[in-house]
C-alpha cells in the first residue's frame, strides 16, 4: 500500500467513524466538552470579578497580583499538572480527596491554567473602555458599582472574547490533564475500536494514545474533532473583536 493510498484509507475511515456516531469518539468528545466547558465557566466566574477588582480597587499587592496574572497566562501545562499530581496522589498532602486520575482534577488543572487568560484578557479589555466614559459616570453622580457597571456594558465583547481564549486554550490542553487524568478509556470494545468508552481521555490524549498505537484513522477522527471546536471557538472570538 502506497502512503497516498494509506492516508486516502486512513481520512475515508475517520469521516466514517465521525458520521457513524460512533460511541467511544462520542464518548470522548463529550469528556473534553465536559471537563473544558466546566472549567471554563469556573473559571470565569473567578476571572472576570477578578479583573473588576483590580481595576476599581487599590489594595496592597495589586501589582504583585497583575504582575502573577501575567505570568500565569504562560504558565507551562506540564508545571501545572506535575503540581496536582503530587499534591493529590495518594500519598500526597490532599491524597485522602481521591481526585486523582478523575475529571476533577482535570478539571482542576484547566481552571488553574485559564483563569489567568481570562483575567488578563478582561483586564485588558477593561482598559480599554475610554476614560471620559467613565469620569461621565462620576460627573452625573454615580459611584464606582456604577462606574463598573458602565464598563461592564462597554467591554462585553472583549470579556466574551477573554471567556472564548480561556475556552480554546482548554480544549486544546494535553501535557497537565494527561498527568492528572490518567487518559482512561473503560476496557472493551465499542463499535470496532478496541477501547471502550472514555472516563478521562480527551481528543487530545486520546490523539496521542491512538497514534502510537497505530490507529491513523481514530486520530484523524479525533483530530477533525478537535479542529471543528477549536476553529469554532476562534471564529466566534474574532466575531466578537469585530463587534467590539
Amino acid at each position: 500500500m502506497s502512503s497516498a493510498d494509506f492516508l486516502t484509507q486512513g481520512i475515508i475511515r475517520a469521516f466514517e467513524l465521525i458520521f457513524n456516531a460512533n460511541p467511544y469518539i462520542l464518548s470522548i468528545t463529550g469528556v473534553s466538552i465536559k471537563v473544558s466547558g466546566t472549567a471554563t465557566i469556573l473559571a470565569t466566574l473567578t476571572a472576570i470579578p477578578l479583573a473588576f477588582a483590580i481595576s476599581f480597587m487599590n489594595f496592597r499587592g495589586r501589582q504583585a497580583l497583575i504582575t502573577l496574572i501575567n505570568t500565569g497566562m504562560g504558565l507551562p501545562s506540564v508545571f501545572v499538572g506535575l503540581v496536582i499530581f503530587v499534591l493529590f496522589v495518594p500519598a500526597g498532602p490532599l491524597g485522602l480527596l481521591n481526585m486523582i486520575f478523575t475529571q476533577k482534577a482535570m478539571i482542576l488543572a484547566q481552571y488553574i491554567l485559564i483563569t489567568p487568560v481570562i483575567t488578563g484578557i478582561s483586564l485588558a479589555a477593561i482598559k480599554a473602555v475610554p476614560t471620559p466614559i467613565i469620569e461621565t459616570v462620576y460627573t452625573l453622580g454615580g459611584n464606582k458599582n456604577d462606574a463598573a457597571v458602565a464598563v461592564l456594558r462597554e467591554a462585553r465583547f472583549g470579556f466574551i472574547t477573554a471567556v472564548l481564549a480561556g475556552l480554546g486554550r482548554a480544549l486544546a490542553e494535553v501535557g497537565a490533564i494527561l498527568i492528572v487524568g490518567g487518559n482512561i478509556a473503560l476496557t472493551g470494545s465499542v463499535g470496532g475500536i478496541g477501547e471502550g468508552l472514555s472516563e478521562t481521555r480527551t481528543l487530545t490524549t486520546a490523539i496521542t494514545s491512538e497514534t502510537s498505537k497505530g490507529d491513523i484513522s481514530t486520530s484523524i477522527a479525533l483530530g477533525i474533532i478537535l479542529i471543528f471546536l477549536v476553529l469554532s471557538v476562534n471564529i466566534l472570538a474574532n466575531f466578537f473583536q469585530r463587534r467590539d
